[in-house]
């Protein structure tokens, strides 16, 4: 019998993680999380993390696998995440892939070959430089000059991303184009879905939850244990923004606004990742009474 991996996917706030706790329950599953933030140990609220009670009822893999301010890439993620499905396989339990970051899910799901190119902190050191000096953009054309392809997946606004794209490019054989081994799973992805203005609204409503729930004070401890402000960690939606608030560069309001502006273009970028015109993903509209839908998809797959 063919191995069977589900995976759900869709942007940030739309419900992904609520639907396969569900599923979980229902099928006998675990959850790996595809979340390039979740990763990180102690941050929790900015990450919209499960809670310990939901966890405890459906495990969960792949969170809180490494410090704040420790180097995490992509090969590392892929590898974790093929150990823990065969794990759950293994034990005869349904793994079910979660997450928005389009570059992890992917990798699994197409069994991407990844350049092994370790952190080069001298390089990083001179573009970190480069950026701070405000040569984001130039930086940027110099990648698109190096490789093209990768260029077209970085988001430039981010310090992080656009530095690893760099160093890739520099130090490996980016001319060969991406080979794929596809792993030797039977694979479902879900996809969620609604309307624009319906989406910001959960998500607008999800930044306040977390600023309500105490992201500042898990910001705060979070520096006070030296976790530097431009830590890859560090940068993602929520936690810079709330940095600059604590810092004094800007008020409260203005930190909730540019939290949820930030996170409404981020999903309008998973879009790119999880296109609605993509045949092999079944799409499901979460203003719907969607579930059983799902759930008789997910029985159906299982059975065949």
């Amino acid at each position: 019998m063919k191995k069977r991996l589900v995976t759900i996917v869709g942007p940030t706030g739309v419900g992904k993680t609520s639907l396969a706790l569900k599923l979980g329950l229902e099928f006998s599953g675990e959850i790996v999380s595809a979340d390039s933030r979740q990763i990180y140990r102690g941050m929790d609220i900015g990450t919209a993390k499960s809670s310990d009670e939901d966890m405890a009822k459906v495990p969960h893999h792949l969170i809180d696998i490494v410090e704040p301010n420790d180097a995490f890439s992509l090969a590392q993620y892929q590898s974790l995440a093929y150990k823990s499905i065969e794990d759950i396989l293994a034990r005869k339990r349904l793994p079910i892939l979660v997450g928005g970051s389009g570059q992890y899910v992917w990798a699994v799901l197409e069994g991407w070959s990844i350049p092994k190119v370790t952190p080069n902190n001298w390089y990083r050191e001179e573009l970190e430089k480069r950026l701070l000096s405000g040569e984001s953009e130039e930086l940027f054309q110099e990648l698109k000059q190096m490789n093209p392809e990768l260029a077209s997946r970085v988001d430039k606004r981010n310090p992080r991303r656009l530095i690893r794209a760099m160093e890739i490019s520099k130090f490996s054989d980016h001319r060969t184009a991406r080979s794929k081994n596809p792993p030797d799973y039977s694979i479902l992805i879900i996809g969620l879905t609604c309307p624009r203005h319906s989406l910001y609204k959960r998500i607008d409503l999800r930044v306040e939850q977390m600023i309500s729930a105490g992201l500042e004070s898990e910001v705060r401890e979070l520096r006070a244990k030296n976790y530097a402000d431009n830590s890859p960690s560090m940068s993602g939606i929520g936690y810079r923004q709330m940095i600059s608030y604590i810092k004094g560069d800007i008020n409260l309001v203005e930190c909730v606004n540019q939290i949820k502006f930030e996170s409404h273009r981020l999903a309008r970028q998973q879009y790119n990742w999880f296109g609605l015109g993509k045949s092999e993903i079944s799409w499901f509209d979460v203003d719907t009474d969607y579930y059983q839908s799902a759930k008789s998809l997910v029985n159906s797959f299982i059975k065949e």
